[in-house]
């Protein structure tokens, strides 16, 4: 009875897990370049009480299974989906979607030269008063696709599906810049680590961030005047918080039955 109790506590700590990522999920549903995250379970290691043994056919004896007892669940991983999430249109010709593969590189103005990096889907960005392309929530430097930051010395500004930048300088004529917007991809994108305000950093699960330009092989193509919106199915994100909820319930009446097992067995003493 013990182990049954043992095993409903795990249970209730799993499912809040699970309760808490769909929660975030839910909160998340209109956040600009979300990735939903999804919980898995796998079960703790089994008590054996016996083992299995092979049938022995000269002395006609049959084989014997091992004869385990669960010790209740853990979670086994908390994954990021990196699914496409549907487009909004904006019309700001700054603000980028990438339709495909790969991240856009953000980089602290008071980081530059260290070189770090943050990666992100979101592409709500603008040029402040210094000619920088910048995310326009939190200021983090755009990056070409040799990592060093994009500056846009005039007005008007396009951006095409490539990445080239055009604008028109003080004299008002057209220019395009030699670089370009800058995507990173990697080999395991469920491996980034999330950093907040809609930022990813690389990990060693990640592994290293190849930095290159829109429409290559690896890269998706830049939809100028849209943003990315979150890829949270609320109607799947309310089935699964039923299922999380009756799964609590269900563990929540294994330690409550439990418990009256082991009463019984204490009152036996009266």
């Amino acid at each position: 009875m013990m182990r049954a109790l043992y095993s409903g506590v795990s249970g209730l700590q799993t499912h809040q897990i699970k309760m808490d990522v769909v929660a975030n999920n839910i909160a998340n549903v209109n956040t600009t370049g979300f990735k939903k995250g999804q919980v898995t379970f796998q079960d703790m290691l089994s008590q054996t009480l016996s083992g299995g043994q092979a049938g022995v056919a000269a002395d006609d004896v049959g084989g014997i299974n091992p004869q385990q007892i669960g010790m209740g669940v853990m979670v086994g991983a908390i994954t990021n989906i990196h699914t496409q999430g549907a487009p909004t249109t904006t019309g700001k010709a700054t603000d980028l979607m990438i339709q495909g593969e790969g991240y856009f590189i953000l980089q602290d103005a008071t980081d530059v030269a260290n070189s770090t990096y943050h990666y992100s889907r979101a592409g709500a960005f603008m040029v402040d008063n210094d000619g920088s392309l910048v995310n326009s929530a939190n200021g983090m430097l755009v990056c070409d696709d040799a990592g060093t930051p994009i500056t846009i010395p005039g007005s008007s500004p396009s951006i095409s599906p490539d990445g080239t930048i055009s604008y028109i300088d003080a004299s008002g004529a057209p220019v395009t810049l030699t670089e370009k917007i800058g995507i990173a991809t990697f080999p395991n994108a469920q491996g980034l680590t999330k950093a907040g305000e809609n930022m990813y950093t690389e990990s060693p699960a990640s592994g290293a961030a190849d930095h290159t330009a829109p429409s290559t092989d690896t890269t998706g193509s830049l939809i100028s005047g849209a943003l990315e919106m979150s890829n949270v199915d609320l109607a799947q994100e309310f089935v699964d918080m039923i299922i999380t909820e009756r799964g609590y319930q269900a563990n929540s009446r294994t330690i409550r039955t439990a418990d009256e097992m082991l009463q019984e067995l204490i009152n036996l003493k009266r």
